[in-house]
């Protein structure tokens, strides 16, 4: 038996498979020749990696370039084909869902709207699974294909003591949707029996920003996410900055003004009930009705021009972001500030002039002369695509691993159970199991 907390050989292939792979996927196409370069691993044991990795079908060969004098260079990348990772957003007013090869080029993907029934849990519950069981059998391919499902919510998200992937032990806490302590990964877990990583919303943006888009490049950055509310990830030393119970980043119930608007976590005051759009339209008399919150501020944003109110609503507004963001420079020192989410993105360009120049009012001078402030460009759908990084990153990080499947846990598995032998299924007169599997789901 292996000392305790001294590697052992396996320790040290996986770890060379990690940081291969994990190169490969960032920097690649790559050849060997510079995978040694970068990763410091010696010739042969990049030979006997690669081989490994190109014989398990995840990395391969990607043409090749012209060396000085000798044999051209093979390049290698990540196989986008190997499997597949599943991204959902469990946003506003709808469910997104999106299926993805591991280049992140969407393969499938399914909108749910909430109605009526807004974010009660087993409504909720229903369309993620509805949706993850319909990108896939849009893709046309097996459960056992997809590495993971990947999911933002709405609210702090205590992960509980399970292992990473399982999900069956996390706990939202979303006081803003009435979200009080729920088991969201075990009402997961009772349909579906596919890997299951989920967290906040604003930090599934944050990384895939980090990733792939405003953040990449830099180690300290804030990444605000802008929708119906307000949220933040806050990355540190390239890490995202957690807190002790995973609550960080509730940037948008910080007081900007004591004994302010009412939030809608019932607090006063919130930097989120003077910029987020649900608040923002709720103050404007001329809001269309019976619209979504998407067309309700585009509508606000064009009429400024020549509607007093509307621009004295958005005046207003930017003049609180740049105060708020103010404080993020303040507090975090960070190299950049990225501003997110599908109402920070329409407000963006109209704002942000103003923004920086109120941040720059109101924060300090050195820090704020380091700080760029800019909009995210992974468009509307990043909270999506960066819950499709949560199982993208366990691949990664194991140096692609397959996760351990485990058994969904929904009663009546095995034909005897409440739902079993019930009718309705399409297309013909016995059981539809996905339907029985989800409403076990949500009983």
């Amino acid at each position: 038996m292996a000392e305790r907390g001294k590697r052992t050989v396996r320790d040290l292939r996986r770890g060379n498979r990690a940081s291969l792979l994990r190169h490969l996927y960032f920097e690649g196409p790559l050849s060997r020749q510079e995978l040694g370069r970068d990763t410091g691993l010696s010739a042969g044991s990049i030979s006997n990696v690669v081989g490994e990795l190109i014989a398990d079908g995840m990395v391969e060969e990607a043409g090749a370039v012209e060396s000085d004098g000798g044999r051209p260079r093979i390049l290698l990348q990540v196989s986008a084909g190997y499997g597949y990772v599943v991204g959902v957003d469990v946003g506003e007013t709808r469910v997104r869902v999106e299926l993805f090869d591991l280049a992140l080029t969407e393969r499938a993907s399914a909108d749910l709207p909430l109605s009526d029934s807004g974010h009660d849990v087993d409504h909720v519950v229903r369309l993620a699974l509805e949706g993850i069981e319909s990108v896939v059998r849009e893709a046309g391919i097996d459960d056992s294909e997809v590495l993971g499902v990947g999911i933002g919510v709405p609210g702090i998200v205590e992960q509980g003591d399970t292992a990473p992937g399982e999900g069956d032990g996390v706990v939202v806490h979303g006081q803003t949707i009435g979200w009080d302590a729920v088991p969201f990964g075990r009402l997961l877990r009772a349909g579906t029996a596919l890997p299951l990583h989920i967290d906040n919303g604003a930090k599934t943006l944050g990384q895939a920003e980090m990733w792939f888009g405003g953040g990449r490049g830099s180690g300290n950055v804030v990444i605000a996410l802008l929708g119906s509310g307000v949220g933040a990830a806050v990355v540190a030393d390239g890490q995202p900055y957690r807190g002790a119970s995973s609550s960080a980043g509730e940037w948008g119930h910080t007081t900007l003004r004591v004994g302010g608007r009412t939030c809608r976590c019932g607090s006063r005051g919130c930097l989120e009930a003077y910029v987020g759009a649900e608040a923002l339209l709720g103050r404007w008399p001329g809001a269309p009705e019976g619209v979504s919150e998407e067309t309700g501020l585009a509508a606000l944003i064009a009429a400024a021009d020549h509607d007093p109110e509307a621009g004295a609503l958005l005046a207003e507004a930017a003049e609180y972001l740049g105060a708020g963001i103010a404080d993020l420079i303040n507090l975090f020192n960070p190299q950049r500030i990225v501003i997110g989410g599908w109402a920070g993105l329409l407000l963006g360009p109209r704002l942000l002039p103003t923004v920086r120049e109120v941040a720059a009012a109101y924060s300090l001078r050195q820090p704020c002369e380091q700080t760029s402030i800019e909009l995210g460009r992974l468009g509307a759908d990043a909270v999506t695509v960066g819950a499709a990084t949560l199982p993208l990153a366990r691949f990664l990080d194991t140096g692609g691993e397959r996760p351990v499947r485990l058994p969904a846990q929904a009663d009546g598995q095995d034909g005897t159970g409440p739902g079993a032998g019930q009718a309705g299924g399409p297309g013909h007169g016995g059981p539809d199991p996905v339907r029985n599997r989800i409403a076990r789901a949500v009983r």
